[in-house]
């Protein structure tokens, strides 16, 4: 059993920067690919960022290009999501995922992601 556990989230002012953490734990955790999701209020749970766990390749979502920067420490089996300039309508909850033998065309589909983190608020005041 794989468990994913965020920590990191919290209130910033636009503008600002945070970063949220995501460790794993399971014994034989060798995920594919490991990224954040995150949902709004009222809203869809959206893809934010995802990354290859072995060669390290890292995607997008147009919103967050080149303001949001996501990394891993293979060592200690955690996946870091830097986020700098910051805007109100980043807020949402931030959720961890993790998954094993996605392609490339599935990555930003939350359905193909097995295992989930409890999620982190993240929330941006203007």
């Amino acid at each position: 059993q794989v468990e994913l556990v965020e920590s990191g989230g919290g209130v910033v002012q636009a503008g600002g920067s945070l970063r949220v953490s995501c460790s794993a734990s399971g014994r034989t955790f060798r995920p594919s690919a490991m990224g954040w999701f995150r949902q709004a209020p009222g809203k869809e749970r959206e893809f934010v960022s995802t990354l290859r766990w072995s060669g390290g390749f890292t995607y997008y979502a147009d919103s967050v290009k080149g303001r949001f920067t996501i990394s891993r420490d293979k060592a200690q089996n955690t996946v870091y999501l830097q986020m700098e300039n910051l805007k109100p309508e980043d807020t949402a909850v931030y959720y961890c995922a993790a998954g094993s033998s996605l392609i490339t065309s599935t990555l930003r589909n939350a359905d193909a992601y097995a295992y989930w983190g409890q999620g982190t608020q993240v929330t941006v005041s203007s």
